[in-house]
């Protein structure tokens, strides 16, 4: 199993940034290898915490894999938690965190984001298909989303 963990201070607050991560409707737009996304279903089911079941069809070239996953988003603890439902994966299982940042000035404008994830591949040839390309993708994660964030919200301030 493939395990990857990053760390990235931005310069936007948590809530900016739980608020980008969570609208899994703009992936397209910007995550690596992200081609389609489409919101099953979504849910409240508790005051702050909502349960989206989406499909996300990922790409390169020739190579095309749709997957559906339950995303949970804790807006209470800045937290979202993704497990795959069905796909190419026997295992997916991604956490973001955002957290403030102590800085000297504008604290409240800074958010620790913590990316983890972990996965496999249910088979062998899918794995050394897409394997490679989703390493890569995974690894540039944070980054797409910190740009995406320094778009959106710089036109905020």
């Amino acid at each position: 199993m493939k395990r990857y963990h990053t760390k990235k201070i931005v310069p936007h607050s948590p809530s900016d940034m739980f608020q980008l991560v969570s609208d899994v409707e703009n992936y397209p737009n910007f995550v690596p290898l992200c081609e389609k996304m489409r919101v099953k279903s979504r849910h409240t089911t508790a005051p702050g915490l909502v349960t989206v079941v989406a499909e996300m069809t990922v790409g390169f070239k020739a190579v095309c894999e749709r997957y559906s996953s339950k995303v949970i988003c804790n807006e209470n603890n800045y937290e979202i938690n993704v497990t795959a439902i069905d796909g190419p994966f026997r295992h997916l299982k991604t956490c973001w965190r955002f957290t403030q940042a102590s800085s000297e000035e504008s604290a409240s404008k800074r958010c620790l984001v913590d990316f983890s994830i972990e996965y496999e591949f249910k088979s062998l040839a899918v794995g050394l298909i897409m394997g490679a390309m989703f390493d890569k993708a995974v690894h540039n994660y944070t980054e797409a989303f910190a740009k995406r964030a320094d778009i959106i919200f710089k036109s905020k301030a």
